[in-house]
């Protein structure tokens, strides 16, 4: 069975940074995507980065970014393990929400507990 452990959530004044981790336990079939989605209070879950692993998937980039974090969220995978960083700088506000790891294989969607964020004016 494969679970997805997040960390590095908390509270930071705005202006700072957080770093967020991912990372998976157990044997996932081969990876194509792992990323984060962020859901405020009263709001859609939305996009907010995210890794691609299996190189057939993508040409060009292999990370991508919602409007709201280019510039300020980066994405990266750590060496060759199913592990990812989400680091969050120039925090805003309007980043507060709970923060969802997820991995995509060919057998679907997986997804982590979640992990809050909290960003205080």
């Amino acid at each position: 069975q494969v679970r997805l452990i997040e960390s590095g959530g908390g509270l930071v004044q705005a202006g700072g940074s957080l770093r967020l981790t991912c990372g998976i336990s157990g044997r996932p079939s081969m990876l194509v995507t792992m990323g984060w989605f962020r859901q405020a209070p009263g709001k859609e879950r939305e996009v907010v980065a995210w890794q691609i692993f299996d190189s057939t998937y993508y040409k060009g980039s292999a990370r991508g970014y919602a409007d709201s974090v280019k510039g300020r969220f980066t994405i990266s995978r750590v060496n060759a393990e199913n592990t990812i960083v989400l680091q969050m700088n120039s925090l805003k506000p309007e980043d507060t929400a709970v923060y969802y790891c997820y991995s995509d294989t060919q057998n679907g969607r997986d997804w982590g507990q979640g992990t809050q964020v909290t960003v205080s004016s």
